[in-house]
C-alpha cells in the first residue's frame, strides 16, 4: 500500500534532501537546482509557481514530486523533479506521486504534462516508468546536457473535465 500523500512542508526538506543527494542520476549540481526549486515553494509555496508533494507515514519520506505549470502557456505543465527513496522503489509511490500531481494539474485546468530527461542509459529506468504511465516521447535534442547526452521531452494529454 502506498503511502501518504500530502503538500511537502519545511520539516520534510532534510529527507527530501536526502532522497535526492541518495538518487545516483542525479549529480551534484542538479540536486543544488532541486534545492533552490524546493527552497522557492517552501518561502512562498502559493506564489513560486511550483508545487511539492511528498509520499511517507510520520516522519519518514519515502518520495516527492515537484511539479507546476509551464510558463506563457494555457494549460500546460511540468513535472520537473520526481524522486522516491532507493529503499523504497518497485513500492508503488513513484506511480502514486505521478497520479497524485496529474489529479492536482486536472484540478488546475491543465491539459498537457511535459516531463524532461536525459537519454543515457542511467535514465532507461525512468523513461520506462513515464511510458508505463501514458508519457509519450515528443522530442530529442542531441548532445543537450552533454556531448552524446540527448534531451528528451515526453507528454501525457490530460482527458478534458467533464
Amino acid at each position: 500500500m502506498p503511502a501518504k500523500i500530502r503538500p511537502m512542508q519545511a520539516d520534510d526538506k532534510p529527507l527530501v534532501m536526502d532522497i535526492l543527494r541518495h538518487t545516483p542520476e542525479f549529480k551534484r549540481h542538479e540536486v543544488a537546482v532541486a534545492e533552490e526549486v524546493i527552497d522557492a515553494y517552501l518561502r512562498d509555496p502559493k506564489g513560486s509557481g511550483y508545487f511539492v508533494l511528498v509520499a511517507g507515514e510520520g516522519p519518514a519520506i519515502d518520495g516527492f514530486i515537484c511539479y507546476g505549470p509551464t510558463p506563457c502557456t494555457t494549460g500546460t505543465w511540468d513535472i520537473y523533479w520526481e524522486a522516491v527513496s532507493r529503499q523504497r522503489r518497485g513500492r508503488g509511490i513513484g506511480a502514486a506521486l505521478t497520479r497524485a500531481a496529474e489529479a492536482a494539474v486536472r484540478k488546475g485546468r491543465g491539459r498537457l504534462i511535459l516531463i524532461e530527461t536525459s537519454a543515457t542509459p542511467a535514465y532507461e529506468n525512468t523513461r520506462l516508468f513515464y511510458r508505463g504511465r501514458g508519457y509519450e516521447e515528443i522530442a530529442r535534442i542531441p548532445d543537450f546536457y552533454a556531448p552524446g547526452d540527448a534531451k528528451i521531452t515526453v507528454q501525457k494529454r490530460l482527458r478534458e473535465n467533464k
